[in-house]
């Protein structure tokens, strides 16, 4: 659709009356309705919660007792976590962000793999997550663990800044899963990876308390991944109870039609 053309069009029609502040707010809808039709999906900001509340248990987190739920045997990433880090193909240098990084565990998991001169940005919506992850990195010397504070719309890491987003059990978390992937898209490089892990959802199969607190399956993650931006390269065989899935950043589209210079 050729938009000049069609935007003088509709100039032309405007009636004798139309002057001044007048015709100049009837330019600037126009040109706003141009703007807001051509942008994709992803770009345009999520009004409504898909959960709402489900984040309410990290605003004022008990850490320790996270630590004696996250960190267990009990907890299948947990149990397969050397085998998820392997996965990842993390390699030292890299710029990683671990997106709802709770107490930590994939974070220093990460900053290990990535040595003194790479990154790992410990991304998390609960101070009293960030706070512990500060602790334990003082102890430990890893000064390549950044905390990094993000709300329920963005992760609020730099555009760019990272080679590997990490996303282990928070997926069914984002409240608005289509601003945060649209912060994820901006934060990694050029042909970045997002990896993805969360639930299994099968009526008759899963368990109950997981049909309950996990709002979708594979196949609706799967397809608001893809619109945000990604193509799915593979979906890895760990665990049971839970997928993983490997994402590129889609390359940006040009706009340009095959053939053309």
């Amino acid at each position: 659709m050729n938009w000049p053309r069609q935007i003088t069009a509709l100039s032309a029609c405007r009636p004798p009356w139309r002057s001044g502040a007048a015709a100049k707010v009837a330019r600037v809808a126009v040109l706003l309705f141009v703007v807001g039709a051509t942008l994709p999906p992803s770009a345009m900001a999520q009004k409504a919660s898909v959960k709402p509340g489900i984040n309410k248990s990290f605003e004022d987190a008990n850490v320790e007792a996270f630590v004696k739920r996250f960190e267990t045997e009990s907890r299948e990433v947990y149990r397969y976590r050397c085998a998820i880090v392997a996965a990842t193909g993390v390699e030292p240098g890299m710029e990683v962000a671990d997106i709802g990084a709770g107490t930590g565990l994939f974070t220093r998991m990460f900053s290990d793999q990535l040595a003194e001169n790479g990154r790992v940005y410990a991304v998390d919506i609960s101070n009293n997550f960030l706070d512990h992850i500060r602790r334990e990195r003082e102890k430990a010397g890893r000064s390549n663990v950044v905390p990094v504070h993000c709300d329920q719309h963005s992760t609020a890491l730099e555009e760019g800044s990272i080679d590997l987003a990490f996303v282990c059990d928070t997926y069914h978390h984002f409240e608005f899963p289509q601003d945060t992937l649209a912060s994820i898209h901006r934060a990694l490089r050029p042909d970045g990876t997002l990896f993805v892990i969360d639930f299994r959802r099968i009526q008759g199969v899963t368990r109950s308390w997981i049909l309950g607190h996990v709002r979708c399956g594979k196949g609706t993650v799967t397809d608001e991944i893809k619109d945000a931006g990604f193509e799915l390269v593979a979906e890895i065989p760990l665990m049971k109870e839970q997928y993983v899935l490997k994402f590129k950043k889609r390359p940006a589209d040009t706009g340009k039609k095959a053939g053309e210079n």
